[in-house]
């Protein structure tokens, strides 16, 4: 036998064998070719022909439509719109410094802001598109698609836009979007953004970007050489974000911002704050912050001038001075001392002390705000009248640490821990602190003025409502919330969970009972000082409250409209109602605004009555519901 068959190589006859399928997969390929020319050339010619000459095949994302941010009765007050944009492809710009000065003089901006927002694309980033232009008008988009031959590697395009329906109405809380910053691609949070993207900035918009960020789709389209699309080849359609439903109500939420404009507060300045909770759950019903700012400038970019504009405001109109403004809380602090003087026994509520219109502390004497004095009177008539002799003389007896402690008690000088990372934690100062920050000791005078709200002490807004939302309700400190449900793309729907209790205030359910009925005669009986904050049929407690800004011996004996309005005293009150059941607290701030009583209590006022309006209203039409199944049971 041949080696070669032993091995298994092939002979002639194998090879002959072979051949025929050699052929055949020639053929076979040959004609494969053969008929995809066919198929390009003679079935799809045109199509291909237009690709040959400069079309192209494009990815081109589709963004997501946020989720609607809606009040607690399901009214819109965040939302998106189409708007038409303009972008450019870095790596078509065959002559960008040419290009951009034309689609500049298209839409009145400058080539040289143009060229800023693209910067210099390296890499991949050079066929990534960037957005110019986020919001244009339908005369510069008639403009640009006109002009578009002449305007190589520039698109336009129709992309989501965030909708504020009420302007400036609560911006603080809602906050504002904007494109992710290059420091945020950074970070891990933010892995799955790419650049141009719009993210929640501040406020809630940030706080909820999980639950109102959608998911991106994406298209492949054909364009020609001028960049506009000739066909579609294939799409994914993007999932818009899901809704959130906020506690605030937005009858009481214009209420309350329409009381700082001038015709309400007779010229006084407009700056300030208002919070409004419900002391049985939490539930933040207004949040006010003035200045303030419209929202609807932020997500297609604002020019740097209005944008410098905001920012050197001396009234800083995008702070949020319900949570993150720090002042003194004035007479409103009173309270704390009469819980404090009560469950330590300190107080008597029965007994008189002598108010001559000043204190003496040594070779100081410091004054009550009633220059003739109040006379005798008790710890009811203390808070009714806001005798701040009265309460001179009670902080001496606790001492500052125990103020402190009991401070603290009503939440006071500490986060309430809420998700807005603007919230500061106020000041509730002791001897240690004051050793600690200044290296010197604490002086009884000091005592004197933290008595009433004075010197070191500083509270927001927000902060204050909570406390006297424990007042209010027997003594329970609850957390604020603002989300009544969202969807979270996990665990679905989610409902607002039970209150959050921070703790329970130190002080006994009588004692608060005694403050309460206090806090009704300062509003309800003949010279208490809130009375500008009576609502008809309803009983309403309340607190004024007026905050030196700065000591000023020349001031004491001027009318507020000849005092500078940097210098005049900032106007707290704070009420809450019905007095003895409470459904709301309300806390108002008008900074610079002079005297509580006069500036803070009417729009308080209003939104109080707003509330009670809408709950008689309410009330009708649930009898009349149950009258009508009544009616119908009967027939």
């Amino acid at each position: 036998m041949r080696n070669d068959d032993r091995l298994g190589v092939g002979t002639d006859n194998s090879v002959e064998l072979r051949l025929p399928l050699v052929i055949g997969a020639i053929v076979l390929i040959f004609g494969i070719f053969v008929l995809r020319l066919f198929q390009l050339q003679i079935l799809q010619g045109e199509e291909m022909k237009g690709i040959a000459h400069g079309n192209a095949v494009r990815l081109v994302r589709l963004e997501a439509p946020r989720g609607d941010i809606l009040d607690r009765e399901g009214r819109v007050l965040a939302t998106t719109r189409p708007a038409f944009g303009v972008t450019v492809m870095p790596s078509e710009l065959a002559r960008p410094d040419r290009t951009l000065a034309a689609l500049g003089m298209l839409i009145d901006q400058s080539s040289a802001e143009l060229s800023q927002r693209i910067g210099s694309p390296q890499g991949r980033r050079r066929f990534q598109p960037v957005r110019l232009v986020g919001d244009l008008s339908y005369d510069h988009l008639a403009r640009v698609e006109s002009h578009l031959y002449e305007l190589p590697g520039v698109h336009t395009d129709v992309r989501p836009r965030r909708h504020y329906v009420e302007g400036e109405l609560a911006a603080h809380l809602l906050g504002q979007i904007g494109e992710v910053r290059k420091d945020q691609l950074q970070k891990r949070q933010y892995a799955d953004y790419r650049a141009g993207e719009v993210v929640g900035q501040s406020g809630l918009e940030k706080v909820l970007e999980r639950n109102l960020r959608g998911r991106a789709g994406g298209r492949n389209v054909v364009v020609d050489v001028a960049g506009r699309v000739v066909d579609v080849i294939g799409e994914i359609d993007p999932e818009p974000g899901a809704p959130v439903t906020l506690t605030i109500d937005l009858d009481l939420q214009r209420v309350a911002e329409a009381g700082f404009q001038p015709d309400v507060l007779g010229g006084r300045a407009k700056m300030g704050a208002a919070v409004a909770l419900d002391p049985r759950n939490g539930d933040v019903l207004v949040l006010v912050s003035k200045p303030a700012f419209d929202p609807n400038s932020f997500p297609g970019g604002m020019d740097a001038e209005t944008w410098k504009a905001l920012t050197t405001d001396e009234w800083r109109p995008l702070q949020n001075r319900a949570l993150s403004g720090q002042y003194p809380p004035g007479s409103t602090y009173k309270v704390i001392l009469a819980a404090a003087g009560l469950q330590k026994g300190i107080v008597d509520p029965n007994e008189k002390v002598f108010c001559p219109g000043h204190f003496r502390l040594g070779r100081r004497v410091y004054r009550c705000w009633r220059r003739g004095g109040h006379g005798e009177v008790d710890l009811r008539d203390a808070l009714k009248r806001s005798c701040d002799v009265y309460f001179y003389k009670l902080g001496l007896a606790l001492g500052i640490d125990e103020i402190a402690k009991f401070s603290r008690g009503f939440h006071l000088g500490r986060r309430l821990g809420i998700p807005l990372r603007e919230e500061m934690p106020g000041l509730v100062p002791t001897r240690e602190w004051k050793e600690r920050r200044f290296g010197e000791v604490w002086l009884k005078g000091e005592t004197v003025s933290a008595s009433i709200g004075q010197g070191f002490d500083l509270v927001t807004p927000l902060q204050l409502a909570v406390a006297y939302a424990a007042i209010a309700n027997g003594g329970i400190v609850l957390q604020p919330r603002f989300v009544l449900q969202r969807t979270d793309p996990e665990l679905g729907v989610v409902e607002a969970s039970n209150p959050k209790i921070l703790g329970q205030v130190p002080v006994d359910p009588e004692h608060l009972a005694r403050i309460r009925d206090a806090l009704t005669a300062v509003v309800e009986e003949p010279r208490g000082t809130g009375g500008r904050s009576r609502v008809p049929g309803v009983k309403v407690a309340g607190k004024t409250g007026t905050a030196q800004v700065v000591a000023l011996k020349h001031t004491e004996d001027q009318e507020d409209d000849e005092i500078p309005i940097r210098y005049r005293d900032h106007a707290w009150f704070v009420a809450f109602a019905p007095a003895e059941a409470a459904e709301i607290v309300v806390v108002v701030l008008v900074e610079h605004g002079g005297h509580g009583g006069s500036a803070a209590a009417p729009i308080a006022q209003k939104i109080l009555s707003k509330y009670f309006e809408k709950q008689r209203a309410r009330a009708g039409e649930e009898l009349a519901a149950v009258q009508v199944g009544s009616d119908a049971e009967n027939r």
